[in-house]
C-alpha cells in the first residue's frame, strides 16, 4: 500500500467522510475517487494502523463467498435463490478488483489466490442434501461447473487429509468448484485504501469518531477524538459509517430513524491454525460443512487453506466465543452502549425465538480445547493436535431486526441503511460482507450521489464485464 496520509493539520471540511478503516469504506473510497477525483475524502480510523478489525486476515476465513460452498445459504437444497445472489455480488467484486488492476494502481497478486471451493457432509442425510443441492445449482449456469460426488477415492483426489484416517464404510459425499478465492482482506482494504491517498485524499488514523450532529444546510458535523489526546470536527456533506460492530451505536448517535428498534448482538469466534508445511501442501482448498443445528450463520465449520503475507497456511473453525465488546479490540460495555428503550423487546424477541443459538453458544463456550479438535478431526481424523493452536478470530456484531408485526429476529447477512435524505449511510451485519462490498457500495454510489458519479463508475464495470478476462486478470497463472 502507498504511503497513508495522518496528516496533523485538521481539515475543517470535506465532501465525504467515511468512518472506520476496513473493507466497506476502503471499497467505497476507492469508488469515489476513481469515479470523481474532485471529491474531497476522509478516511477516519480509530486504530493507528486501518484493516485492524474485521477486514484483517486473522478475523475472517478470507473466503471470496461465492455461493459454491456456503450450505448454510440453501437450507433447502431446491431454492439456489441466496447462493446465486451471492454469486452475482462476488462477481462484480472481481470485475472492480481486476479494473483497478488493469488500471495498475493494485496488485492482485497481494491479496487474491485460487483456492477450489468444496462442501463435505457426511451420513445417508447430509449425502442425499448435498446431491439434491447439486442438481439444483448445477442447473445454473452461475454453477454448471460444480462437480458432485459420493466416491471416496475421488474426495481423496480432490483433498487428501479429508480421508486420511476415515472409516471405508462412512456414508461421504462433496461437491467440488475449482473457481474459487482465497482473499487477504486485509492488504486489500490496505491497497484500496492507496487509491483513495494516491487520488488526493486523507487516511486519518488515531482518529476516534464520537459523534454525528445533522447541520441546518443539511450536512453533517462530525467530531471525535485523536490517539495523542487532540480534538477533531469535520464538517462534510456526505458520510458513511463502515465502522463494523461500532456502526450502529454510530448511527444511532445521528439519531436517524431508519435504525430505530435495530440491535446486534456480539459473536466472537476463535480457530486452529498450523504452518505444517505437509499439512499444507495436501490441502490446497477451501471445505465447507454443515453447521451444527441452532449455530449462527457465520459459524459454518470450514478447512482453509489460507495465504497470508506470502505464506500458506491451514485453518479450521469457527469456534464460538462469547464477549459484550463489539469490536475485537473494543471495550466490555461496547454492547450495552447500543441498548435503547425501543430495541430491548427486539432484543429480547429474537433471543428467545433462538433457543437454539443459546444453547449453541453455552456448549461452544462450554469445551475444552481437546473437545474442540475433536470437530476438526471430523474433517481430517489423522489430524494432529500438537501441530496446531487455538487463535482469536475477529468480533461480529450479528443483526437483529424488528419484525413487522412485533418483536425482532436475527438478519442473516449485511443491510444497507440510509438516513438523512441520502446524506448518511452504515453497513450494519456480518458475513458475507466484505465479498459483497463491491456490490454494496456500488448500489450506494446510484443511490446517493450524483448520476455522474454513478455513471462514470458502471463505466469502469463495463470495461471488465468479460469474466473470463476478469479472472485471468486477477489470478493469471496462479490458478
Amino acid at each position: 500500500m502507498r504511503k497513508v496520509s495522518n496528516r496533523p493539520d485538521q481539515q475543517a471540511e470535506a465532501d465525504v467522510v467515511l468512518i472506520g478503516g476496513g473493507i466497506m469504506s476502503a471499497t467505497l473510497g476507492s469508488m469515489l475517487a476513481v469515479s470523481d477525483p474532485s471529491l474531497k475524502i476522509v478516511v477516519l480510523e480509530r486504530f493507528d494502523e486501518v484493516a485492524a478489525e474485521s477486514s484483517g486476515p486473522w478475523n475472517n476465513a478470507g473466503t471470496g463467498h461465492s455461493g459454491f460452498c456456503e450450505l448454510n445459504y440453501m437450507p433447502d437444497p431446491t431454492d439456489g435463490t441466496k447462493p446465486a445472489e451471492i454469486a452475482r455480488q462476488y462477481r462484480q467484486s472481481l470485475q472492480w478488483w481486476a479494473y483497478l488492476a488493469r488500471e495498475g494502481v493494485v496488485d492482485p497478486t497481494q491479496f487474491i489466490h485460487s483456492a477450489p471451493h468444496m462442501n463435505v457432509v457426511f451420513g445417508t442425510g447430509g449425502v442425499d442434501y448435498l446431491r439434491a443441492r447439486h442438481r439444483t445449482l448445477s442447473a445454473d449456469r452461475l454453477f454448471d461447473t460444480m462437480e458432485f460426488t459420493d466416491d471416496p477415492s475421488l474426495i481423496s483426489r480432490w483433498a487428501p487429509l479429508l480421508m486420511d484416517g476415515r472409516d471405508p464404510g462412512e456414508p461421504v459425499a462433496a461437491t467440488r468448484q475449482d473457481r474459487g478465492t482465497d482473499v487477504d482482506f486485509g492488504a486489500l482494504t490496505k491497497a484500496l485504501l492507496g487509491v483513495v491517498v494516491e487520488r488526493g485524499g486523507q487516511v486519518r488514523t488515531g482518529h476516534e469518531v464520537r459523534d454525528l450532529t445533522r447541520r441546518s444546510d443539511g450536512g453533517w458535523t462530525v467530531r471525535g477524538a485523536t490517539s495523542d489526546g487532540g480534538r477533531f470536527a469535520i464538517d462534510s456533506q456526505r458520510v458513511f459509517v463502515g465502522a463494523g460492530g461500532f456502526a450502529l451505536r454510530l448511527l444511532q448517535k445521528a439519531q436517524i430513524p431508519e435504525v430505530r428498534g435495530y440491535a446486534v448482538l456480539p459473536v466472537g469466534a476463535a480457530f486452529f491454525r498450523t504452518a505444517d508445511d505437509d499439512a499444507v501442501a495436501r490441502h490446497d482448498v477451501k471445505v465447507y460443512g454443515q453447521a451444527e443445528l441452532g449455530a449462527p450463520p457465520m459459524s459454518v465449520p470450514h478447512l482453509d487453506r489460507r495465504f497470508v503475507d506470502g505464506r500458506g497456511y491451514l485453518m479450521f473453525g469457527p469456534y464460538a466465543t462469547f464477549s459484550t465488546k463489539l469490536l475485537r479490540n473494543g471495550s466490555l460495555t461496547d454492547f450495552f452502549t447500543t441498548l435503547r428503550w425501543h430495541n430491548l423487546w427486539v432484543m429480547a424477541s429474537a433471543a428467545f425465538r433462538s433457543l437454539d443459538l443459546v444453547r449453541y453458544l453455552i456448549s461452544q463456550l462450554a469445551a475444552s480445547s481437546r473437545r474442540k479438535f475433536a470437530a476438526l478431526q471430523r474433517f481430517w481424523p489423522n489430524a494432529d493436535f500438537t501441530d496446531w493452536e487455538l487463535v482469536p478470530g475477529g468480533q461480529r456484531a450479528q443483526l437483529v431486526k424488528p419484525r413487522p408485526e412485533g418483536g425482532g429476529e436475527l438478519h442473516q447477512g449485511t443491510e444497507l441503511v440510509v438516513g438523512g435524505g441520502g446524506t448518511i449511510s452504515g453497513l450494519l451485519g456480518a458475513s458475507p460482507g466484505a465479498s459483497t462490498a463491491v456490490s454494496v457500495m456500488a448500489d450506494l454510489v446510484r443511490r446517493t450521489f450524483p448520476k455522474e458519479t454513478g455513471s462514470a463508475l458502471d463505466e469502469a464495470f463495463a470495461a471488465t464485464s468479460d469474466q473470463t478476462a476478469t479472472a485471468e486478470t486477477l489470478l493469471g497463472s496462479r490458478r
